[in-house]
């Protein structure tokens, strides 16, 4: 390490915690604004607004962890690597299912179809976050990864 450098160190177990307990919060408004919406459109204009948000936090977090932090466990943890892949196909599927949602929020569909499509992505989502944190948290407090946590988890 050059003179004046200095190494980011980051508990990334703790961010990775951190985040998907935001996005969890982030769900759960999202959730709440469909529910105090009557009649539907207010509250398709607030889902609108919570959804957009929702949606694309979560897309970063996912494309983050797959170009930043899933490269650098494999390359520590190989053995790793049939796990990373069954995430990032979870993190496609979790895509698909937020497409769904934004098509059904911008088509102004009714409070119970609007809520059918974010309890599918709630049930996935923490299905996923549940089996990526038993998964990878003790890797991630000794993982060694310069970046930041930004870049990594999306910018939360």
């Amino acid at each position: 390490m050059a003179e004046g450098e200095q190494t980011r160190l980051v508990a990334w177990s703790r961010e990775m915690r951190a985040v998907h307990e935001r996005l969890r919060e982030a769900l759960e408004v999202t959730r709440q604004a469909l529910a105090a919406g009557e009649p539907a459109r207010p509250a398709t204009r607030d889902l609108l607004l919570f959804c957009h948000g929702f949606c694309a936090a979560l897309t970063a977090h996912h494309a983050g962890e797959d170009h930043s932090l899933f490269p650098a466990i494999a390359a520590w943890h190989p053995g790793l690597r049939e796990t990373l892949d069954r995430l990032r196909q979870d993190h496609s599927m979790i895509g698909y299912l937020l497409a769904g949602l934004s098509a059904a929020v911008a088509r102004d569909a009714p409070p119970g179809e609007l809520a059918r499509h974010l309890e599918g992505v709630a049930a996935i989502m923490e299905s996923h976050f549940r089996y990526e944190e038993r998964q990878l948290l003790t890797v991630l407090e000794t993982l060694a990864l310069d970046a930041d946590p930004a870049d990594v988890f999306g910018p939360l």
